[in-house]
């Protein structure tokens, strides 16, 4: 058992030294610049930060070097912009930042948001992919899924329309709470969707799992997605449900009055 622990310690690390050298990163937000006419859109709540609550070992100093790496401050990326020239609200999870675990301040970005978009009447899009929550946080992180819940909840309650696009990963805590709460659900293909990989579930139920499970395409099959959408039609397909839900377009507000032009 040692042994084959070792064994697979060393080929983790073997992956982990692989990604380092390789050095790339996607760029920061590069979903939201994908979808907001010009490439471009107003951050919100980025200075918001995460602490550390429990004071758990090394977690400051991964931290900071993941903040360096990524030029991120959170896994977490909040912003409003123009999709076809109506206004929207839209958050995207980033795997590069501690695998796009939910912090508190992830969940404090997103509630923030959401309570955004309902007070200025803006469809909320969310772009979700997550390990889970953040260990070195704790019961802190778990909240945030009960958090961002019920600001999804309220803001749905009051007419709001939320599109969850899931992307790959979205698994564990995030897949627990605001991912599968959406009016519609988006995923991009081949994502894997689920609370726990097909290897933890096939230790448990101690049987073999269908051939795809819990890949995007299974999941649309069994109803668990509503359709799925490449990267390069996600703007294209956004805009056209938006504009069948009857959004128009408009002026796009930011905190302490209306903005003419995004940026």
């Amino acid at each position: 058992m040692v042994s084959e622990f070792a064994e697979k310690r060393k080929t983790l690390t073997g992956y982990k030294a692989l990604r380092e050298k390789k050095g790339s990163f996607s760029p920061l937000g590069d979903r939201l610049h994908l979808i907001f006419d010009g490439n471009a859109f107003v951050h919100l709540y980025h200075g918001l930060h995460t602490m550390d609550p429990l004071s758990f070992p090394g977690y400051e100093e991964k931290l900071d070097t993941t903040m360096k790496k990524t030029n991120a401050t959170d896994a977490c990326i909040t912003g409003i912009g123009r999709i076809g020239g109506i206004p929207a609200a839209a958050a995207q999870l980033d795997g590069n930042f501690f695998m796009g675990s939910m912090s508190s301040a992830v969940g404090e970005r997103l509630t923030r948001l959401i309570e955004f978009a309902d007070e200025h009447a803006l469809p909320l899009i969310i772009f979700c992919a997550s390990g889970g929550a953040r260990m070195q946080e704790g019961m802190y992180s778990l909240l945030q899924m009960a958090k961002t819940s019920a600001a999804i909840k309220r803001f749905k309650d009051y007419g709001g329309l939320y599109i969850a696009v899931l992307t790959h990963p979205t698994t564990g805590g995030v897949s627990a709470s605001f991912a599968m709460l959406g009016d519609i659900t988006l995923a991009e293909p081949n994502a894997l969707i689920g609370f726990a990989g097909p290897r933890v579930i096939e230790q448990t139920i101690g049987e073999k799992l269908p051939h795809g499970f819990q890949r995007s395409e299974f999941q649309e099959e069994h109803g668990y997605v509503d359709a799925i959408v490449a990267k390069e039609d996600m703007r294209d397909t956004l805009h056209l449900l938006l504009k069948l839900h009857e959004y128009r377009e408009g002026p796009l507000p930011v905190e302490g009055g209306m903005a003419d032009e995004s940026i």
